[in-house]
């Protein structure tokens, strides 16, 4: 259903480009109650971006990295961030993105991907979809040690882990990354069938 009709947009001041774009927009906009609202909102557009869970289903394991975000650690997170292998698409489709950031950054070279949905991950005011996959892989699909882009100050770190351990990482707050989550509670769902036992992590 589009909501084009109840949207005007009256002003939009760009108050930075230095990284990404960051926009403050005043817009008036069409009340259920048939009144026009006049509001404002500042919206960061750094792109859109995709997201991988690998998964080994036969050893019940997932690939996974660790990395510094300064992000997080400014607000309390005094340790480096466990994240799925993630990257913004840059003009690219998203499967081609994530084929080669996950190279990039964990050296695994990965076969045949599947995109199983994809997300606004905070709409109140980033502008960002991401594209959620998962692919299966094989200890000897690692093609390098990966790493990530020294240039871009990327210092990554690979992880294999029990899609048990994962979950369970989830429910002590050691993975604490959005995206993640939601990957991780996907596969428990869908690719490791047994961890439903593990359902106090599903939920948390």
């Amino acid at each position: 259903m589009s909501i084009a009709h109840r949207v005007r947009v009256e002003d939009v001041a760009v108050l930075s480009d230095d990284w990404y774009v960051l926009k403050k927009t005043t817009f008036s906009f069409l009340r259920s109650d048939g009144t026009w609202q006049r509001q404002s909102r500042e919206t960061y557009d750094r792109g859109n971006g995709a997201v991988i869970l690998l998964y080994d289903p036969q050893r019940r394991t997932v690939i996974l990295t660790r990395q510094f975000r300064y992000p997080a650690f400014v607000n309390g997170h005094d340790d480096l961030l466990i994240e799925a292998p993630a990257g913004l698409l840059d003009n690219a489709e998203p499967e081609a993105r994530i084929r080669a950031e996950t190279e990039e950054e964990t050296g695994f070279r990965v076969g045949q991907v599947r995109q199983i949905f994809d997300a606004f991950m905070s709409p109140g005011s980033v502008t960002e979809r991401l594209h959620f996959f998962v692919g299966e892989y094989q200890p000897d699909d690692r093609a390098s040690a990966g790493g990530g882009n020294e240039a871009e100050g990327e210092d990554i770190g690979v992880l294999e882990i029990g899609i048990d351990e994962a979950l369970s990482m989830v429910g002590s707050g050691a993975i604490r990354d959005g995206k993640t989550i939601m990957l991780l509670q996907y596969a428990a769902l869908n690719l490791f069938r047994s961890s439903w036992r593990n359902e106090e992590y599903l939920t948390c």
